[in-house]
């Protein structure tokens, strides 16, 4: 292996450009995407360890370091993409997995709650940096017929750390919850390592103005709302803290509003959103992933709670749901040319509603894993299944040179949406030392309606009439 200095074209200029690090070049990159949604999902199990390792917190301080990842990564994507395609991509990648592993020790190290907290956010912008260079270096190294392959490849791997997440969350916590961050760093040593080797040099230049006000207002929006969810209960719902929250995001959604419109070159283009099947598709996996994420922190916690499992036991069960996703993407789109995206879109919706619904019922008249949470965890990863590859795929119905800002768009409402449902959700169930049966229902209610939402987008979402 040699180290590679020249740059290279963006895309490949024509079918039969394949360059013979490309396998390595998806391998490192593979790594980093790995980690990334290793950590979210690793985290979310852990969530009942934090909660005892630092019982002076309330449930709410501790859904920050959940909430801070999401929000800053949400917030950074496609700003972080931009600055990547201008700088060059693997000056952004090793930059991205160095600050990923250095954050990772920060988490493990961290002395207290603030510290982790602060920690999570530089995890979350290097991660932000990671997602879309990694697939930005790996796509114009490979041939234009091997896209769907090098595609389904990433997505598989995407779906690995989803699955994997809650188990080996659950594993290291018997050792503390500190090594679920301190495993990230060998990888993240070894990426950065092979990758400095490996790597080509890809830029694009565009003469692109980076907009660090949108991200910003979309990040104090989205912090500002989730602050309004997670800290009332403590605060007071018509204190002046939580009142002066919601007056900040609201002020900050409409100066974004504002914006994007005179903006030259926003974080958020208003070409996309004005493309009508894209803008809908937008809303269902905003909708969707309302419930997805709240959903995995809420059965850890009724397992571990109401069940009184241990965390491993309780990783495992969790695991049930993006294990299921796992095993039925390959077959997804068969499944879609067989009924349509929108048909597919919208039982996806309604699948992760039955579900959730199920748990609400089930949960009333029996203690059974088998009974109460296997039917609802197979509804759950089957709707991740059904539901994302046709809305996901929306932004390949954009124009050309609007697909990567698309595609950033759309992660960036799965991060946004994350955040605040689990923001939700913690102003739902509340403190543990006040939950009940009736918290973990209505939680499982509030997805429920989420579901339905999605559900009503994907009716919606027509992709054969694709026009901005």
């Amino acid at each position: 292996m040699t180290t590679t200095t020249e740059s290279i074209p963006a895309l490949p200029q024509s079918d039969t450009f394949a360059d013979p690090r490309r396998w390595r070049v998806l391998a490192i990159a593979a790594i980093a995407q790995y980690l990334a949604i290793l950590d979210l999902f690793a985290v979310i199990v852990a969530f009942p360890a934090l909660e005892q390792s630092f019982g002076h917190a309330s449930t709410g301080a501790v859904s920050w370091t959940l909430n801070a990842y999401t929000i800053v990564m949400a917030a950074l994507l496609v700003p972080a993409g931009r600055f990547a395609d201008d700088t060059g991509r693997k000056r952004g990648f090793l930059l991205g997995i160095a600050l990923f592993g250095l954050a990772s020790v920060a988490c493990g190290l961290a002395p207290n709650l603030a510290v982790l907290i602060v920690a999570r956010v530089l995890q979350a912008a290097a991660a932000a940096l990671l997602i879309p260079t990694g697939l930005g270096l790996v796509l114009p190294v490979f041939p234009k017929h091997e896209h769907a392959t090098v595609m389904g490849i990433w997505t598989a791997i995407a779906a690995a750390g989803g699955a994997s997440g809650p188990v080996i969350g659950g594993l290291l916590l018997q050792a503390g919850w500190r090594w679920i961050f301190l495993l990230n760093v060998p990888f993240a040593v070894v990426a950065f390592a092979f990758g400095l080797r490996v790597l080509p040099d890809i830029r694009q230049r565009a003469n692109r103005r980076l907009d660090l006000l949108g991200a910003a207002l979309i990040l104090g929006a989205t912090a500002a709302f989730t602050t309004v969810f997670v800290q009332a209960t403590d605060w007071g719902y018509t204190a002046p803290g939580t009142l002066g929250c919601l007056v900040a995001a609201i002020a900050s959604t409409a100066l974004f509003a504002r914006h994007v419109r005179h903006h030259p070159d926003p974080v958020v283009s208003p070409i996309v959103l004005r493309h009508r099947p894209f803008r809908t598709a937008t809303l269902g996996v905003f909708c969707y992933y309302l419930a997805f994420a709240a959903m995995i922190l809420e059965a850890t916690l009724f397992m571990t709670e109401e069940w009184h499992y241990s965390t491993l036991r309780a990783s495992l069960g969790v695991a049930a749901m993006p294990i299921t996703c796992l095993l039925l993407s390959p077959l997804s789109g068969r499944f879609i040319a067989l009924v349509g995206p929108r048909a597919s879109a919208a039982l996806g919706g309604a699948t992760i509603a039955l579900g959730c619904a199920w748990w609400v019922l089930a949960s009333g008249f029996s203690n059974s894993y088998a009974v109460v949470m296997v039917p609802g965890a197979i509804l759950a990863g089957a709707s991740t299944a059904l539901l994302q590859p046709p809305l996901f795929g929306a932004s390949t119905l954009l124009p050309a040179d609007q697909i990567s800002l698309g595609s950033g768009t759309v992660m960036m409402a799965r991060q946004t949406s994350s955040a605040l449902g689990v923001a939700i959700l913690t102003a739902i169930l509340g403190d543990a030392a006040h939950r009940t049966m009736t918290e973990f229902r209505a939680g499982w209610l509030y997805m429920v309606v989420a579901g339905l939402a999605a559900m009503i987008a994907g009716l919606a979402y027509r992709p054969d009439r694709a026009s901005a």
